[in-house]
């Protein structure tokens, strides 16, 4: 697939003078000092109204998008590009399986040869570039950001940069993305039926987003339906969607996998993951794209020179990945003392959390968090600041953190999207913040 966000020619670039501000303003003042709002929300409300329950979106989720846009230099983009590169070839080493495996689930040792669909890469923009704060493995967001990124106006030209682009084929990449994953099992047959899977999915709050995804796989002649785990039976070598028990069902293709139950274990689970294992059905993501990119404890073998050096990453690859990830620790026995001293510079995270759920700062936990962080599964990792959007907040200038979530599939970026917020970590409460998109500037 060709990478739709690659920087375009300079002519294209967004122009600073818009905004008051020199010709020569880098990504980094465009942040902080243009104040234009680039989304279009009457646009996007035509957008998501032609699904009947997306009617009320912009209401009922009123800090999902944020009024403006994010800013990012070649260099960044590049230095992204290049990480996702490097976890791509360390991932692949034997040595690293092996020992990433050694204490995954079984559901993770079957190789059903997929990609995952939407990995998520999460990036703060540090003072020497990008750096890597987790990867996911089911990001959220991606149908959303391509709606959001097709309302966008021209202010500052930043629309310019790659907007053209993705506007006409971003769908076609998500298409084909999913169709590559069927791939892997029928190299023939059509794909005619996917099921995307959450628990109690129309009570999620990206559920309008299933919803999205559905009508763009029926556009394409692919029938979706969304489901709940315990919808989903193993028959005959079949998985088989039934809305009750004793209706006839359908046979499922493909599950484009939505679940927080990374590995399947749960009860509610069992039918997806006795047909996963059957190999009967297509899963993405799937449990071992979570165990070899996204449990946390991997990002201790990732910043680690000796760790990588004992697994057989190239000079080239610990330098990318070194100079991207913060330092990771597992929280162990051993470094207890030492991490409790340093917690006010780390960041603790459960290994296998997800949304940001019991993750805290080290200078804002206490005793009683920090028992419960001794007697959880978790890594503390250096923290790095996340970089600042201004916006304006009823016509006041106000500055909101921010992330970048780069949405990969096999290895390339297909689609940028910022996070704007205030607190500790990112939510979508804040008054101006939300969903932002991201554009390349000098």
């Amino acid at each position: 697939m060709s990478n739709p966000i690659a920087p375009q020619d300079q002519s294209t670039l967004c122009n600073p003078s818009a905004c008051g501000m020199a010709a020569s303003s880098s990504a980094e003042k465009l942040n902080s000092g243009c104040f234009c709002k680039t989304l279009n929300r009457a646009e996007l409300d035509s957008i998501l109204k032609s699904d009947t329950l997306n009617l009320n979106l912009l209401n009922s989720h009123p800090q999902l998008f944020s009024n403006t846009s994010v800013f990012i230099s070649p260099t960044q983009l590049s230095q992204m590009q290049n990480l996702v590169n490097a976890v791509e070839r360390v991932v692949k080493l034997p040595e690293y399986q092996q020992q990433v495996l050694a204490h995954a689930d079984e559901s993770a040792i079957f190789d059903s040869g997929t990609d995952g669909v939407f990995m998520g890469y999460d990036f703060h923009l540090g003072i020497t570039g990008p750096q890597l704060i987790e990867i996911n493995t089911n990001a959220g967001g991606g149908f959303l950001n391509a709606a959001l990124l097709r309302a966008q106006t021209d202010c500052c030209r930043a629309a310019e940069v790659f907007l053209p682009e993705v506007k006409r084929h971003i769908d076609e990449q998500f298409i084909a993305m999913f169709i590559s994953e069927w791939r892997t099992k029928n190299t023939t047959a059509p794909l005619t039926r996917i099921a995307i899977v959450d628990e109690n999915p129309t009570q999620q709050f990206l559920y309008p987003e299933f919803k999205m995804a559905q009508r763009l796989f029926e556009r394409n002649g692919i029938e979706a339906v969304i489901a709940d785990p315990q919808e989903l039976y193993f028959e005959q070598g079949h998985l088989v969607y039934r809305q009750s028990p004793h209706d006839q069902g359908v046979a499922i293709d493909l599950v484009y996998n939505r679940l927080t139950d990374f590995a399947l274990s749960n009860e509610k689970s069992s039918a997806l993951r006795a047909a996963y294992l059957a190999n009967a059905v297509v899963v993405t993501p799937n449990p071992r794209h979570h165990a070899l990119y996204a449990n946390k404890r991997n990002l201790a073998i990732f910043s680690d020179e000796i760790a990588l050096r004992n697994i057989g990453a190239s000079d080239a690859d610990i330098s990318n990945l070194r100079a991207a990830i913060p330092h990771t620790q597992i929280v162990s026995v051993d470094n207890t003392e030492h991490l409790w001293h340093e917690r006010k510079h780390l960041f603790f995270k459960p290994a296998t959390g997800y949304g940001s759920k019991a993750a805290y700062r080290g200078d804002k936990i206490t005793k009683r968090v920090w028992d419960e962080i001794l007697q959880g599964d978790y890594v503390a990792q250096q923290q790095v600041p996340p970089s600042e959007r201004g916006i304006l907040v009823d016509e006041q200038e106000i500055a909101l953190k921010m992330d970048i979530r780069a949405y990969v599939y096999a290895g390339e970026i297909q689609l940028l999207a910022a996070r704007l917020y205030q607190g500790q970590t990112t939510n979508f409460r804040t008054q101006g913040g939300g969903f932002a998109p991201v554009f390349i500037a000098q």
